[in-house]
């Protein structure tokens, strides 16, 4: 990715501090998938309109979460099923800035509410304090436990304009027990936006580049890859499971 790093330049940069003004933990998010060849070929068309975060001297920042579920793989089901109020909770590590959140993704009436928490480290096992909050956000007492394990490095871009962030994330790896599946020729972009806004600079490069919208999150699709039909359904994710696979096999 030396060659993103390189496009990247081209970027005025903004610090965390900055980026205050668009947290958008109540936000509306637009999800769309390419290659990292596209990748190339797409950030010199945004540096006129977007900053670009730079953490610890970096600009493609590493993640690494860690996500629970029930014994019944339930938040998973709930989004399969198609359920317009579920949730996703996970452990998520800033690497460069070594900081450790715990958070709950609360999907609702089409929009996407966060919520998080300072945690100390990834505990597989949720400690009194953490597993209060989650108990409290989810108005339930799941018993939850680790279902997977996911790491990328991620591009954070900010509007200059527009109350608007944009997510891409590539090098996408997912792991449990000893079984990997990579996703390094993916990139998954999500507009979070504090309201649709069709008029985007991101969502209209989009359209003209033919990259319609998709359904899928990151979580789905590693469950499915590391579970299989063994343990999970999802005949309604067949479909956008094949075109993420088609767009990371013919990247190659």
């Amino acid at each position: 990715m030396n060659e993103t790093n390189d496009f990247l330049q081209s970027f005025e940069t903004i610090s965390l501090q900055e980026m205050d003004r668009v947290k958008l933990m109540n936000r509306v998010d637009t999800k769309f998938a390419f290659t990292v060849i596209e990748l190339g070929h797409l950030l010199p068309l945004l540096s006129d309109s977007y900053y670009v975060l730079k953490v610890e001297e970096t600009t493609t920042p590493h993640y690494e979460s860690l996500y629970f579920d029930d014994e019944r793989f339930s938040f998973f089901r709930d989004h399969h099923n198609g359920k317009g109020d579920r949730f996703k909770v996970r452990i998520r590590k800033y690497v460069e800035s070594n900081l450790f959140f715990l958070e709950i993704k609360h999907k609702i009436k089409g929009r996407t509410d966060k919520k998080r928490i300072v945690t100390d480290q990834f505990n597989e096992v949720l400690p009194e304090s953490d597993l209060a909050f989650v108990q409290n956000e989810l108005h339930s007492n799941k018993n939850l436990v680790p279902t997977m394990w996911n790491s990328f490095q991620r591009i954070t871009l900010v509007s200059k304009t527009e109350n608007e962030r944009l997510t891409l994330d590539f090098n996408i790896l997912f792991e449990k027990d000893g079984v990997k599946k990579s996703f390094n020729q993916l990139v998954i972009a999500e507009l979070k936006q504090e309201d649709l806004n069709r008029n985007s600079t991101f969502y209209q490069l989009m359209k003209k580049h033919q990259i319609r919208p998709y359904r899928l999150s990151k979580y789905c699709l590693g469950s499915v890859e590391i579970y299989g039909e063994e343990k999970l359904k999802f005949n309604r994710f067949k479909k956008k499971l094949l075109y993420l696979k088609k767009i990371n096999r013919d990247a190659l």
